[in-house]
């Protein structure tokens, strides 16, 4: 069974640090580009970051947020520095079987979420 398993998640005081893990099973990792996604309470999910099998990589938080992958553990990271209130989201890991792409519908394995709640 495919599944992707999302941890790191938690209550933080604002300019604080957390690193989400994302731990797959059941599919050939190093064959899907990896994302983060995150949905703030009352907006739409949005695009945080997506990183290629062999560690190419883009994210929409730049300066703060930093993707990375182990191929080897399976496992795909964000680190969320300098975080803010507005990055508190429920935020989503996914996996696509493109060679790369930040659209969310092109993201076929998803993840059950893990709640972010940064404090001012």
């Amino acid at each position: 069974q495919v599944q992707l398993v999302e941890s790191g998640g938690g209550l933080v005081q604002a300019g604080g640090s957390l690193r989400l893990s994302c731990a797959s099973s059941g599919l050939t990792f190093s064959r899907y580009v990896m994302g983060w996604f995150r949905q703030a309470p009352g907006k739409e999910r949005e695009f945080v970051a997506a990183i290629s099998w062999s560690g190419a990589n883009t994210n929409s938080v730049k300066g703060r947020f930093t993707i990375s992958r182990d191929n080897a553990k399976n496992t795909v990271y964000l680190q969320m520095n300098s975080l803010k209130a507005e990055d508190t989201a429920v935020y989503y890991c996914a996996a696509s079987p493109l060679s790369f792409t930040v659209l969310q519908y092109e993201y076929k394995v998803w993840g059950q979420g893990t709640q972010v709640t940064v404090s001012s």
